[in-house]
């Protein structure tokens, strides 16, 4: 009997798999290539299977047109993740070299899994909804749709009553930064406790809502940046339509039905190492008050967890001069609350590092659970 060497192959025909196979007739050097978002030239995020791995030897990847992608200088300081259970991520060695970026796995099984950042499944996100609803005591306030047809759904905690703040919490907009739905995994979580006297104090004074995955079809499809018309949902504020944007378009009708009083936008960042928020200091509307808000957000997250500083972040934004496309100043400027935009790294948190790690699904959750602490201790100040 002869038994059939094992073949190798790269597949990503699966949700948020993208990567392009250019030669792979060498299984210890494969080469390949990161796809670009549908309808947009933007890339950056990638997520594969390598089938066939030789055991006990060293493959390197190498993806020849990263010094092309949306964030090339972003490739300097980081490492890929790979899996063997598409459960359990580690970070490996990465290399960024002219062209290409290369990572290394030493294979302890013939197969795994490797991905710019622990990705988060539609089918996990689907599981999350139902924990929110049967565990969590969110209720199914509204669903919107995506361009293709997938569900966008809002949950509430809290009973809408006018005299409760309403606290929003959105994320992934942007469909690469998956570290976004994990952020709002561990919010859900803590909101399953009921013995949480710090989280009861919050919702005896504000109701949230939450948005647990904004762009849904940029997701399934791999993409970095984008939505299936190829558009970038964080600078379509200003000129959400239903044919373009209607994943935005939903999220502004339901904020003009309900209010807001704190608005947070989850994202993560290519570039820089740091957990940081961006504020609306650069808005028409901009007034001490919500800059005291901003502070006030700011060095109670830096003394609740390791996982936040305030020394790095994006430039300043001058007065008045603001993009005004963008969610956090949108939503600040029409209903002059505290809004921020939240930024996790897909490389580490460098205040507070994890070799094996890096950043992770597992400590976007943590934050997620953190800043609810924080938006409790300031509730009462928000109006």
């Amino acid at each position: 009997m002869t038994v059939a060497k094992s073949s190798f192959d790269i597949s990503a025909n699966f949700d948020s798999g993208n990567i392009q196979v250019i030669d792979i007739s060498n299984p210890l050097n494969p080469v390949l290539a990161i796809r670009p978002d549908t309808r947009s030239a933007h890339f950056q995020w990638f997520h594969f299977k390598a089938s066939g791995l030789h055991v006990h030897q060293e493959h390197w990847f190498r993806l020849v047109n990263a010094s092309q992608s949306s964030y090339n200088k972003a490739w300097t300081g980081y490492q890929a993740v790979a899996s063997y259970d598409h459960v359990n991520w580690f970070r490996i060695p990465t290399s960024f070299e002219g062209d290409s970026l290369r990572f290394c796995l030493e294979a302890e099984q013939t197969h795994a899994w490797f991905a710019y950042f622990e990705p988060y499944s539609r089918g996990r996100h689907d599981w999350l909804i139902e924990q929110a609803l049967t565990k969590a005591g969110t209720e199914l306030l509204a669903t919107g749709k995506s361009v293709e047809g997938r569900d966008i759904q809002l949950l509430r905690k809290g009973s809408g009553a006018e005299s409760q703040r309403k606290i929003w919490i959105i994320a992934q907009q942007h469909p690469g930064e998956h570290m976004a739905e994990w952020f709002m995994e561990g919010v859900i979580e803590r909101l399953e406790r009921h013995d949480d006297p710090v989280l009861n104090r919050l919702l005896a004074s504000a109701d949230l809502y939450l948005v647990p995955n904004m762009n849904p079809d940029g997701a399934f499809h791999g993409h970095l940046r984008t939505n299936a018309m190829g558009q970038d949902l964080n600078r379509a504020w200003q000129s959400a339509s239903q044919d373009v944007s209607p994943e935005v378009l939903f999220v502004q009708q339901q904020m003009e039905k309900y209010g807001v009083d704190l608005f947070l936008d989850v994202h993560g960042d290519e570039e820089i190492p740091h957990v940081f928020t961006a504020g609306c200091e650069g808005n028409p509307g901009y007034t001490p008050r919500i800059e005291k808000l901003e502070e006030h957000f700011r060095t109670h997250l830096k003394h609740t967890t390791k996982d936040f500083q305030t020394q790095y972040g994006y430039t300043r934004d001058e007065p008045g001069q603001a993009n005004m496309t963008l969610a956090c100043n949108a939503v600040g400027q029409k209903y002059d609350c505290l809004s921020l935009t939240l930024e996790m790294p897909f490389k580490d948190h460098d205040d507070h590092p994890n070799k094996e790690t890096g950043w992770s699904g597992k400590r976007s959750k943590q934050l997620g659970k953190d800043v609810l602490t924080t938006i409790a201790d300031m509730v009462d100040t928000l109006r």
